[in-house]
């Protein structure tokens, strides 16, 4: 999760080629059973949109988590889960929800699709393509600075992503292509073409339908149209907790911030894809001065059981960030609000959000 000006660790890398495209389709083949046609208002009309869905109904409105399997000591990029944490984690997922979303397609996520399909779990994965920074300009100089090795890199993770949808598509329910890339305080934001490439490249080469995550700040603006127009729906993030908000406030600022994108994106269907509550929050630096909502196990699990509520009389979809807490996130010291979104915590003991049944 990012908010503004925040700077995030990196996850995961992930590049873009100029592969693949979509193809255009006209009106007259519209299969409405099947696929929602956006219209010329909603910009040029690259493809037929495939539905983020559940079974037997045409969209997902369902209550889903956003999921990172590291512990303590392990990290990204250093030490990963063994399979035996993998699936004492998704048993735990199991109990509580049948949706949940990863960041990164490379390294334990390849364990998490293969875990669910071999003990037939049940659970759903929106498997991300991480897109790190592969191109910069040189300032002032109008001139591109690329970085093969990042490169080469992203183009492994997004191989990857498209053939776990292909090899699992019982539990590979859709691609997500980047995460936070466009908005304006990211700190690994790039050029949107290249998002868009990767976007065509894996809508070419798999099935189910594509995406791309962001903050609110960048679906609610006019630019966001370019891209949304090439995916299937819109992964959108909004932390009332980050922007300011009292406990009280944060459902009706979510619902404005919800309202602002769906103005800005009438033809598309629209999913948060990370909104939460933190459990503790350090009295030091940019947290201390921006997050002036109280900090909590009882206040989190208020705002868990009120943005389900929420979702379910909106019939939004909703992955709530995030399952466990995830101690190698934010700052050395231990109160860290990076630390403390989970509904659990590091050591898989339930926090009252759980304890409380609120699901």
């Amino acid at each position: 999760m990012l908010k503004t000006q925040l700077v995030k660790p990196v996850l995961y890398l992930v590049c873009l080629s100029l592969l693949g495209g979509c193809s255009s389709t006209s009106p007259n083949k519209l299969n409405r059973s099947s696929s929602v046609l956006k219209t010329e208002s909603a910009g040029t009309l690259l493809a037929e949109v495939r539905p983020f869905a559940s079974e037997g109904t045409s969209r997902w409105t369902g209550f889903g988590a956003s999921y990172g399997p590291y512990r303590d000591g392990q990290a990204p990029g250093a030490v990963d889960p063994s399979e035996e944490e993998l699936l004492e984690d998704l048993r735990i997922i199991q109990n509580h929800w049948s949706f949940i979303r990863t960041y990164g397609s490379v390294g334990p996520t390849e364990e998490i699709v293969r875990l669910i399909a071999e003990h037939d779990l049940g659970i759903k994965v929106m498997v991300g393509a991480w897109i790190a920074v592969e191109e910069t300009e040189v300032e002032g100089t109008g001139v591109a600075q690329r970085f093969p090795q990042v490169s080469q890199q992203n183009r492994n993770e997004v191989d990857t992503a498209i053939r776990l949808a292909n090899m699992y598509p019982q539990v590979v329910n859709a691609v997500c292509v980047g995460n936070e890339t466009q908005v304006s305080w990211s700190a690994h934001r790039g050029p949107v073409r290249i998002v868009l490439d990767y976007v065509r490249k894996v809508r070419k080469n798999i099935k189910q339908p594509v995406t791309h995550a962001d903050d609110y700040n960048y679906w609610n603006k006019p630019e966001s149209r370019l891209l949304a127009r090439e995916i299937d729906f819109i992964v959108w993030h909004a932390h009332p907790l980050w922007n300011g908000q009292s406990l009280e406030n944060a459902i009706p600022w979510l619902e404005s911030k919800f309202d602002e994108v769906k103005a800005m994106h009438p033809h598309n269907v629209i999913v948060i894809g990370e909104t939460g509550w933190a459990t503790q929050v350090h009295n030091e630096g940019e947290q201390a001065r921006l997050i002036t909502g109280a900090a909590g196990e009882s206040e989190q699990a208020q705002f868990y059981q009120d943005i389900q509520a929420w979702s379910k009389r909106k019939q939004v979809g909703v992955y709530y960030f995030e399952v466990f807490d995830e101690n190698w996130k934010g700052g050395p010291h231990p109160n860290e609000v990076e630390k403390h979104w989970g509904v659990y915590g590091e050591d898989r003991k339930p926090k009252e959000a759980i304890r409380s049944g609120s699901r």
